[in-house]
C-alpha cells in the first residue's frame, strides 16, 4: 500500500481542494452553475448576493481550477471546469442527503 501512496505534493493539492470546497457560498455557486453557465450579475440574484461577493469567489474557484470562463462581448460566462467537478459535488450531495433521508 505505502508504494502506491500519492506523494507528498499531490495530498498537499489534494487538502486544498477540499479547503476550496469547504465554504457554503463556493458550494452554492457550484450548484448554480452546474447545470448551465451563468454571468456574475444572474449568479448574484440566483444566490442573491453581491456581484463584487460573487467575483470573489469565482476568483478562488478559478484559481483552484474548479470554474472555467468564456467571454462574450463585455460579459463573462462561468461554468465548471470539468466533469469532474459535477462529480465530486454530486458525491458529496448524495453522502449528506443520506442523514435526511
Amino acid at each position: 500500500m505505502k508504494e502506491n501512496l500519492p506523494s507528498s505534493e499531490m495530498l498537499e493539492d489534494l487538502s486544498e481542494l477540499f479547503k476550496v470546497l469547504g465554504d457554503a457560498t463556493r458550494i452554492k455557486i457550484i450548484y448554480a452553475i452546474s447545470e448551465n453557465e451563468m454571468c456574475v450579475c444572474d449568479i448574484a440574484e440566483f444566490l442573491g448576493m453581491t456581484q463584487s461577493a460573487i467575483s470573489h469567489q469565482l476568483r478562488v474557484l478559478k484559481r483552484a481550477r474548479l470554474v472555467k470562463f468564456r467571454k462574450e462581448g463585455k460579459t463573462v460566462y462561468y461554468s465548471l471546469d470539468d466533469e469532474h467537478i459535477n462529480t465530486i459535488f454530486d458525491c458529496g450531495l448524495t453522502h449528506i442527503k443520506e442523514m435526511y433521508y
